[in-house]
């Protein structure tokens, strides 16, 4: 059963040294400002006062596991991670070890939830009443402190704080980073699960209509091609989880009726990559949050001639050494002779009147894992100034 809320015994209030430390904010990661990147904030559930610095333990070691997998790898430098202290008055989260076991804590984390054993469910309330302490959230991640298996992904974005969903993994189990990684599939990349349910009848066959997320489809290969839908641009590639993209029968849960791009993704397998799809899914999740250039000069005055338009672009992890391509214009005429450049002098314009001018600044990241036309308009992030003699 799903241990219910408020069935606790009672346990000793917390202390005033726990009460201090309750919802203290750290920035583990910091890239830049929050409205440039994508904001992951981290609680934890089951940590008690004394157990905090092994929960900020555990938040380092579970990013790097997230950022070991691409395309997190090569987009790492767009992210900010915070930490949000919760402390729990027990250590440990309800039905571990088993469906009978409740503990008080301060999000209410629990395993059992519907009855399946390895979901581990929260109180989003209070979940966001701890994010809500952050300065900014993209992408809730609750660690339960915990080493039995499980997770679970709330796949809606917030409707008071705004961020795109929560994923939940136990801490403890060696497989934990990689249920984070697949959670966040859901809320960054809106993936459905690609694996399926043999011999329940509910999910023998899908008879629905085409899904609306980027990895499933009614359609097989041929008919996907013919009608130039969901993942057609990669049918035949090679993808990096092994094989070719194609349309393999099962997926979304359903044993037949519905296709899914490869064999065997991180949607369907723990341990895998991203399938190709996916990977492009994932950065356009990225970009919805990140910005490519940041303004280090106030774009709020117009610049005059003493003085410089100057940026940060993030650095791209890329295996074949791939950055973001920069090109500067003036009045919407680009000047070659700036490309790659991340500071200009107004003096170097040349201005030979008085009329405000229009100096901009754009950064583009020409993967090769978007084949999207609309994927990759969002690929490229602008900054402009007024500049005048």
């Amino acid at each position: 059963r799903v241990p219910a809320a408020g069935r606790a015994k009672a346990a000793p209030r917390l202390s005033e040294a726990a009460r201090a430390a309750d919802g203290q904010v750290t920035k583990t990661v910091d890239n830049g400002p929050t409205a440039d990147r994508l904001d992951v904030v981290f609680v934890g559930d089951g940590y008690t006062a004394a157990e905090l610095d092994r929960f900020h333990a555990d938040v380092r070691a579970k990013w790097a596991e997230v950022t070991a997998v691409e395309p997190y790898t090569t987009y790492r430098d767009l992210f900010n991670v915070w930490t949000v202290d919760a402390v729990s008055a027990q250590s440990g989260v309800s039905g571990d070890p088993g469906p009978d076991t409740v503990r008080d804590t301060a999000l209410g984390s629990y395993f059992w939830c519907g009855s399946i054993e390895r979901l581990l469910c929260v109180d989003q309330p209070k979940v966001d009443a701890y994010v809500a302490k952050a300065p900014a959230a993209d992408l809730v991640i609750v660690l339960a402190n915990s080493a039995k298996y499980g997770g679970a992904g709330y796949n809606e974005p917030s409707p008071t704080l705004g961020y795109e969903g929560i994923s939940t993994a136990s801490a403890g189990h060696p497989k934990s980073g990689q249920v984070a990684i697949h959670e966040t599939g859901h809320s960054l990349g809106k993936l459905a699960d690609e694996y399926f349910y043999p011999g329940v009848p509910d999910y023998e066959r899908y008879t629905g209509p085409e899904p609306a997320d980027p990895n499933t489809s009614t359609l097989d290969a041929s008919a996907m091609a013919a009608q130039r839908a969901k993942w057609y641009r990669w049918l035949g590639e090679t993808s990096p989880d092994g094989g070719t993209v194609g349309a393999y029968e099962g997926g979304g849960y359903y044993v037949t009726g519905l296709y899914r791009p490869t064999d065997n993704s991180i949607m369907r397998v723990l341990g895998k990559p991203f399938n190709l799809p996916g990977v492009e899914a994932m950065i356009a999740g990225f970009r919805r949050h990140a910005r490519l250039v940041t303004p280090l000069t106030p774009t709020d005055r117009p610049l005059r001639l003493w003085r410089t338009a100057q940026v940060a672009v993030p650095h791209l992890a890329s295996a074949d050494g791939r950055q973001p391509v920069v090109r500067w214009y003036l009045d919407g005429r680009e000047l070659g002779r700036f490309a790659g450049r991340t500071e200009v002098r107004v003096a170097e314009l040349w201005l030979l009147d008085l009329r405000t001018h229009k100096l901009s600044v754009t950064a583009e990241d020409r993967t090769p894992a978007v084949r999207d036309p609309e994927i990759a308009r969002s690929l490229s992030s602008t900054v402009t100034w007024d500049v005048r003699l």
